[in-house]
C-alpha cells in the first residue's frame, strides 16, 4: 500500500506538523477540521458559519483523495460548549444525513478560543 498525504495549505499543519488527510489504501484519514477558512486563515464567529466551512474543508481534502462525503464511515465533532451541539445538526444533516456514518460528540477544549467547533472523520472509498 502507498501512504498519501493530503494538505490543505493551512499554516497549522507545517507548523504543528500534520496532514489535512492520510490515504492509507481505500482508508481515508482527515484530521480534525475546524471552520477557518484556509485560503484567508479566517474564521467566522457564527458557530453554523464555522461547521458549514468544517465540511467544506472536509470535502475539500477528501476529493483530493478522490472520494467524498458520500465515503465517510464515522464522524467525530468536538464543542467545547455541549449545549451548541444540537444547534449544529440541521448543518450535520445536510452534509451527512443520506450517508448516517457513525458518529460521536466530544465535549472538550479546542486550541484557539474562537474555534467552536472540529470535525474528524474516517471515509472508505467507493470500489
Amino acid at each position: 500500500m502507498t501512504r498519501r498525504l493530503i494538505s490543505s495549505g493551512s499554516t497549522f499543519e507545517a507548523e504543528i506538523g500534520y496532514s489535512r488527510a492520510v490515504v492509507e489504501g481505500d482508508w481515508i484519514f482527515v484530521s480534525g477540521t475546524t471552520g477557518f477558512d484556509y485560503s484567508t486563515m479566517t474564521i467566522s464567529d457564527d458557530l453554523l458559519e464555522q461547521a458549514e466551512q468544517c465540511f467544506k474543508n472536509i470535502e475539500s481534502a477528501l476529493r483530493q483523495a478522490g472520494s467524498g462525503l458520500q465515503d465517510i464511515v464515522r464522524v467525530t465533532y468536538v464543542l467545547p460548549n455541549a449545549a451548541d451541539f444540537e444547534l449544529c445538526w440541521p448543518v450535520f444533516r445536510q452534509y451527512l444525513g443520506k450517508v448516517r456514518p457513525a458518529a460521536m460528540m466530544i465535549s472538550a477544549g479546542l486550541s484557539d478560543p474562537r474555534m467552536r467547533i472540529e470535525i474528524q472523520v474516517t471515509a472508505r472509498k467507493s470500489s
